[in-house]
Order: structure tokens, then C-alpha cells, then sequence
């Protein structure tokens, strides 16, 4: 079997992942590598940032690893917050003043187009192949629903009229962003 890191401290993705990867590879978490630095973040790109934390971890570790990075990309904001969504309302990194500060400026614009885009990057012996996943939607007036986490009370995915935390986790997953690059991912990984 195969050992992969993945390069998050997130348990969440981390449980995700493993029950969609099945049993070609051991998926091993950023604690179990002994990692336990805060890995740096600090390109301006969705890529730059899933490539950068993966190269570290291959290259501090010398492990095969892969690394993903997710942006909220709002049109009429020239597609911010994007890179900087954790942090769109300050380093403090909380979820409901970053909804408030994204409510607040699109207060009185009717386009409301975005998009949820995640990167993944893998390493596998030193080769980095990217994948990417993008789900299009409108940004509501006002937060609607309690699951999920971040963005999704305010993001209304096309072709639906709920939020994504009006949703239940397994339709989630079935259109996401993250599920997208994921699966791609995965195909990817049970074809070596």
C-alpha cells in the first residue's frame, strides 16, 4: 500500500477523503508525519497555495503528498475574496464576520454571480499534477440554513434554491467544488 499525506489538519476533509480513496493507498494526515508547524500559505493564487503546501510537505518530508486550496470568487468584486476568503474580514479568520463583510459590500449590486473553486495539488515522486473543481451560483442577500461551514449559508449553487447549508452533506459533496477535484483526483490516483 501506498502511504499519502494529506497535507491538512482539517479532520473533516481528511475523513472525506479516505472514504472515497479506498484501499490502493494509506492516506495519512500532516500529524502522522510528525508535521506539526503551521505550513505556509502566502501566494497570491488558489495554485500558488495548494502547490506551495505540498512541496513542502515532499520536500521537508520527502513523502507523496497532496495539498487543495478553495476561494470564494464573487464577479462584481473582480473574483474576491478568492485566494484571501479564510481571511477576507482580517487574520482572525471568522467565518460569519466574512459573510457580513461580503453582504455589506455587495449591499445594492444586482450581479451576484460566484463561484466556489478549489486547486489540489499532487506530488508523486517529485511530479506535481493539478486538479481544479468549480461550482457557478449566486450570492444571497442573507445567510439561509445551519449545515457546512464558511460560505455556504450565502451560496446558492445554479440549478438549486436552497444554500449549500440548506443541504444535506452527501448532496453536497455530489456537486461541490471540493467533491469535483476530489473525484478527479482519486480517478486519477486509481489509475497508478
Amino acid at each position: 500500500m501506498k502511504k499519502l499525506v494529506f497535507a491538512t489538519n482539517n479532520e473533516h476533509k481528511l475523513h472525506e477523503i479516505k472514504q472515497m480513496l479506498g484501499k490502493g493507498f494509506g492516506l495519512v494526515s500532516l500529524g502522522e508525519t510528525g508535521c506539526t508547524e503551521e505550513i505556509p500559505e502566502n501566494n497570491d493564487t488558489l495554485e500558488g497555495n495548494a502547490s506551495q503546501k505540498s512541496h513542502y510537505v515532499f520536500e521537508k518530508y520527502g513523502l507523496d503528498c497532496f495539498a487543495d486550496d478553495t476561494g470564494l470568487e464573487v464577479e462584481a468584486l473582480n473574483n474576491a475574496p478568492g485566494v484571501y476568503s479564510a481571511r477576507y474580514a482580517g487574520p482572525q479568520r471568522d467565518s460569519s464576520d466574512n459573510v457580513k463583510k461580503l453582504l455589506s459590500e455587495l449591499d445594492k449590486i444586482k450581479n451576484r454571480k460566484a463561484r466556489f473553486r478549489t486547486v489540489i495539488s499532487l506530488l508523486i515522486n517529485g511530479q506535481e499534477i493539478l486538479f481544479e473543481g468549480i461550482v457557478n451560483g449566486q450570492i444571497l442577500t442573507q445567510a439561509r440554513g445551519e449545515k457546512g461551514f464558511g460560505y455556504d449559508p450565502v451560496f446558492q449553487p445554479d440549478g438549486y434554491t436552497v444554500s449549500f447549508a440548506e443541504m444535506e452533506l452527501d448532496e453536497k459533496n455530489k456537486i461541490s467544488h471540493r467533491g469535483q477535484a476530489f473525484r478527479k483526483l482519486i480517478d486519477y490516483l486509481n489509475k497508478l
